[in-house]
């Protein structure tokens, strides 16, 4: 075993010694107890050895700090980076790379032939692989899972989950010898507190010494309209308790990025740091700045120089790394965050403050999930640096006390699958396998292994309805069958319709002062004669007829919904083979698939990574984006790659082959609407401009400045648009049969699009 310069935990020994007996791990541990060191272990053998070791991460942003991490210990010639759109010493013994990277390389289509990809590599560490959970991206892990070769050792990093065994036993059966290593230990245990207004200098415990609810804590009181718009913020009073009690530097969670912004101001008069460390903030931003010109004028500097920053999506990537460093180095006092820096960025700080333990959702507010508060919370405690880390929850109206306190000494959260067939899945497996091991492959995931579990709901709800039934097993006193109290009903039903009709003959002739006809007579005695039979029926003079009948049609009604749960069983079991074979048969509408393989517009089309494959192969097969210049080809990919925002941005004009193009592109989308309607299948199709003629401007050599006055939106809502654009026009360049003028018109604009600060990471 390697030997680190500490003595390690007792978890790390035990993960080390299973990668040296050439097993695969699953680590699972809280967030900052030392996961890294495992991966450590594993380079160093790898670097021993002489093999390979790649090390995947779920955001590019991470990838770029592991990438800089590993290169500063081990040496810059050793380390190599692949992401999107970077592609540095691929061939180094120590690869860091997303993980969809390392998906497509296993996919072994443009990313050249599996073996190649994997030559030399004895180790791959799968960081954070409870991203599997992510709806959006969670099929990547799967995949990576099942299509890793065995003699490849799976390292897999994850935080707190429910069901690690359950993840252990499926890279198991899937992959090879795989052993758990699971602790709750944290290095710096945590301590919880809670901020209530009604008490507002000083943080109460949240609990009591033996784990009940503090009784000193009182609910937040309940505000309506005017009174809850003007409600008192009291972020600067969490603060100055913080800091009053050395709980300093802290990251201050909340959901709203205009929050995070705001309290950063408000927050900004508070005496943070000392004239010291103000000239040091000084002096590191000027250095930074020296570096990075396009922040020269940013308007949060004076806020840095007050000791507190806020960290979101809608910032340039340049700021929030500059945020990071300096909070780092313990200059920057508080950073307002979103949740979203949660995940993986190595931020340390000894609190972290939670201002609500509900977040507000498109159908309401929601609790947080377990799996979500520890991911937060877990950033409290520097190992090395404090005894213990402190987690401050601020009390809301939409909060209870109690509510907090259980989602507190709650365990996490399981990992469930979101294992999900698409376009570009179905042909590359088809590319290489028949369709019976195409389903082989299908029947692999995690998301069917774990279907027992996925179904209990399900079939607990099947049960319950089952037991129902027979709690209403009727004891007839005539010892009658459901089918005999069947034929008394149908009997009686037909003979109530029967005499009513005949009254009403009756009645009619009477007034006419006319006698019966012979066939209305016959009526009248087939209708006696049918409550002579009912006379037969012991029903007809039972007490308990209304109850049985009442029964049965209770029992009827149960039948109904236990044949639709049977059903929903029944394709819950089979869902992921069932989205297959629908994505299957509209390729081969669309003549991408013949005889179960791929047609050359089918492998062209197994190579784009995008939400919808086909979309984009479509337009790329018109030929509609072939006669664009440079920056109308960016604003329409950009139309297509623009999610639908919750925000209202007013329309900026896009220039008239740009709106032609997508009218086009419209047509092309109502086509597909239909099949893909026809055979269930759910991909969606962004037509989006808002952002279109922000980046026409770009690619013609706009300057940043006028680009973000034009819309009251992040500027790193605006870079992240951008750069999705040139993610798919990168795409245009290295895949198969795309025409070469198309080629040519990509290359240009992404040579005009990536310039700071697009460019910056």
């Amino acid at each position: 075993m390697y030997e680190f310069p500490f003595e390690l935990d007792e978890f790390q020994k035990d993960a080390c010694k299973y990668i040296d007996d050439g097993k695969s791990v699953v680590v699972c541990a809280p967030t900052g107890a030392g996961k890294t060191v495992i991966a450590q272990h594993a380079i160093h053998r790898a670097l021993e050895s002489g093999k390979r070791i790649f090390y995947t991460t779920p955001l590019k942003a991470l990838s770029n700090q592991k990438y800089f991490d590993f290169g500063e210990k081990y040496g810059h010639e050793k380390v190599g980076l692949l992401t999107g759109d970077t592609s540095i010493n691929r061939n180094g013994q120590i690869v860091v790379m997303t993980t969809e990277v390392f998906r497509n390389m296993l996919y072994g289509t443009n990313f050249g032939s599996v073996s190649d990809n994997l030559k030399d590599v004895q180790y791959v560490v799968l960081d954070e692989v409870h991203y599997m959970n992510d709806e959006q991206r969670g099929t990547v892990w799967e995949e990576s899972i099942i299509y890793c070769p065995v003699n490849v050792q799976i390292i897999a990093l994850s935080a707190t989950v429910a069901n690690a065994d359950e993840l252990t036993d499926w890279i198991n059966t899937v992959h090879s010898k795989t052993e758990l290593v699971n602790t709750d230990f944290r290095p710096v245990p945590l301590r919880f507190y809670y901020f209530d207004s009604s008490q507002p200098n000083r943080l109460l415990p949240l609990l009591t010494p033996s784990g009940q609810l503090n009784k000193k804590i009182k609910p937040e009181k309940r505000l309506f309209g005017k009174k809850f718009q003007n409600k008192k913020s009291y972020v600067k009073e969490v603060i100055r308790n913080l800091k009053e009690q050395d709980m300093l530097p802290a990251i201050y969670f909340t959901f709203s990025r205009k929050k995070c912004d705001e309290q950063m101001e408000k927050c900004a008069s508070l005496d943070l740091i000392t004239k010291g460390e103000r000239a040091k903030i000084q002096q590191f931003i000027d250095e930074y700045i020296a570096e990075n010109p396009h922040l020269y004028n940013n308007k949060h500097i004076e806020y840095l120089l007050c000791g507190v920053a806020s960290h979101h999506a809608g910032l340039l990537p340049a700021w929030k790394n500059l945020v990071e460093k300096l909070f780092q180095q313990g200059l920057i006092k508080v950073v307002f965050a979103t949740e979203t820096l949660a995940a993986g960025i190595n931020m340390p700080a000894r609190s972290t403050v939670i201002s609500s333990t509900s977040k507000r959702t498109d159908s309401g507010h929601r609790m947080l999930t377990a799996s979500e508060f520890l991911q937060m919370s877990g950033r409290a405690g520097r190992r090395g640096m404090d005894e213990v880390g402190y987690v401050t929850v601020v009390g809301t109206q939409f909060q209870s006390p109690e509510e907090v306190a259980e989602l507190v000494l709650s365990g996490a959260n399981p990992l469930e699958s979101r294992f999900s067939p698409s376009y570009s899945m179905v042909l590359n497996l088809l590319q290489r396998f028949s369709l019976d091991e195409a389903k082989e492959l299908i029947l692999k995931s995690f998301g069917y292994f774990s279907a027992g579990s996925r179904l209990q709901p399900l079939l607990k709800l099947k049960e319950q309805l089952e037991n129902d039934v027979k709690a209403r097993d009727f004891a007839c006193p005539y010892k009658l069958t459901d089918k005999q109290m069947y034929e008394y009903d149908k009997l009686r039903y037909i003979y109530v319709q029967n005499r009513q009709t005949y009254k009403k003959i009756c009645k009619q002739e009477r007034a006419k002062n006319r006698p019966l006809s012979q066939e209305a007579l016959a009526f009248g005695r087939e209708t006696k004669a049918l409550l002579e039979k009912m006379h037969s029926f012991k029903c007809d003079n039972c007490k308990l007829y209304k109850k049985h009948s009442k029964n049965i049609e209770v029992v009827d009604r149960f039948n109904v919904r236990l044949n639709k749960l049977d059903k929903e069983i029944e394709k819950q079991k089979d869902i992921f083979w069932n989205k297959f074979l629908a994505h299957r048969a509209v390729l081969i509408d669309y003549g991408y698939l013949k005889d179960d393989y791929p047609t050359e517009q089918g492998k062209t089309t197994s190579q784009i990574r995008s939400e919808n494959e086909l979309f984009l192969a479509e337009i790329i097969f018109s030929r509609l984006l072939e006669d664009l210049t440079p920056a109308q080809l960016a604003a329409v990919v950009c139309a297509i790659t623009t999610e639908d925002l919750r925000i209202d941005i007013p329309y900026l004009p896009i220039s008239e082959p740009v709106r032609k193009t997508l009218n086009n592109i419209k047509n092309i989308r109502r086509k597909l609407d239909k099949i893909q309607a026809r055979y269930s299948v759910e991909n969606p199709m962004y037509i989006n401009a808002y952002f279109s003629s922000l980046i026409e401007l770009w690619v013609e050599g706009a300057e940043w400045e006028s680009i973000t006055e034009q819309v009251d939106v992040g500027e790193g809502d605006i870079v992240r648009s951008f750069k999705r654009v040139v993610d798919v026009l990168r795409q245009f360049t290295t895949i198969d049969s795309v025409p070469e003028a198309l080629v040519f018109t990509a290359r240009e604009a992404i040579d005009k699009i990536m310039r700071e600060p697009i460019d910056v990471d």
